[in-house]
């Protein structure tokens, strides 16, 4: 069996991205999950990402940062942010910020798929690694 669009997983809570990586799986994706946004720009499968699924608030550049950067480099990838903290962005302002769903945890697994289907369709294939 042939696996699936690479779906990248950034949030600095093991049990998050552990769960959501499980979730993916499941699905028929592959996956890779990163602790940071560093380590995912760091990371050798950055030009293969289909979407990224990246928690708001992580330590030093937030998933919002991590998506702008992206964006801005010519690297954009379709992204789905997650969040516990609601009040730090509204589903708007995400919208406006170019991000493909906007999710609070805890989410609905079956929203999850949707918004990394969405996402994925929204990919376009392979992208310049970009410098930091």
């Amino acid at each position: 069996m042939s696996e699936g669009p690479l779906i990248a997983v950034v949030d600095d809570d093991r049990s998050i991205h552990n769960a959501t990586q499980d979730l993916l799986k499941a699905a028929g994706y592959s996956t890779a999950v990163f602790g940071n946004a560093t380590t995912f720009l760091d990371s050798p499968v950055l030009s293969s990402v289909a979407c990224l699924v990246a928690d708001i608030r992580m330590p030093g550049m937030t998933g919002l940062a991590l998506h702008e950067f992206l964006a801005t480099s010519g690297a954009g990838i379709p992204t789905v942010i997650i969040t516990a903290h609601p009040g730090e962005m509204t589903p708007e302002r995400a919208l406006k910020a170019g991000i493909t769903c906007f999710l609070i945890k805890p989410f609905v697994p079956d929203d999850l798929l949707e918004c990394v289907r969405k996402a994925v369709a929204k990919s376009n294939g392979a992208r310049g690694i970009p410098k930091y």
